[in-house]
C-alpha cells in the first residue's frame, strides 16, 4: 500500500459522504454550506499549519497538515476533480526546477495555453 492509494479510498470516502445527511456528516455538511464554506475552511488550516511550523512541533505541523490535505481534497471533489489530478501535475514536474516550473508557468499564462 502506498500514499496514492490512501488518498485515493479517502477521496471515495468523501464521495460517499459529501450528499449524505449534513446532520451526519461533516464532510456533507461542508458541501451542503457550498463552496464558499470549504474555500473557508481551507484557508484556515493553512494558516494552522504556518502557526504550528512557527512553534516548530513536528507532531502539530503533521496533524496540521493532514487536515489542510483533508480539506484540500474536499475543494478536489466540489470541483470534480479527484487526488490523481494533482499527483499527474507534480509527476509533470519532477525533474524540473521550481524555477523553471515558474518560468514555463509564467510563458503559458502569456500564451493563454494550458501545460
Amino acid at each position: 500500500m502506498n500514499g496514492n492509494d490512501t488518498l485515493a479510498r479517502l477521496a471515495e470516502v468523501i464521495e460517499q459522504r459529501k450528499l449524505g445527511d449534513p446532520d451526519k456528516s461533516y464532510v456533507a455538511r461542508l458541501f451542503h454550506k457550498g463552496h464558499d464554506a470549504i474555500l473557508k475552511k481551507i484557508g484556515e488550516e493553512a494558516t494552522e499549519v504556518v502557526m504550528a511550523g512557527k512553534d516548530g512541533d513536528p507532531q502539530k505541523i503533521v496533524y496540521e497538515v493532514a487536515d489542510l490535505w483533508f480539506h484540500s481534497m474536499l475543494a478536489l471533489s466540489a470541483f470534480g476533480l479527484k487526488p490523481a489530478d494533482v499527483l499527474a501535475e507534480l509527476e509533470r514536474r519532477e525533474g524540473m526546477s521550481g524555477l523553471e516550473e515558474f518560468a514555463l508557468r509564467k510563458a503559458i499564462q502569456r500564451e493563454g495555453t494550458e501545460p
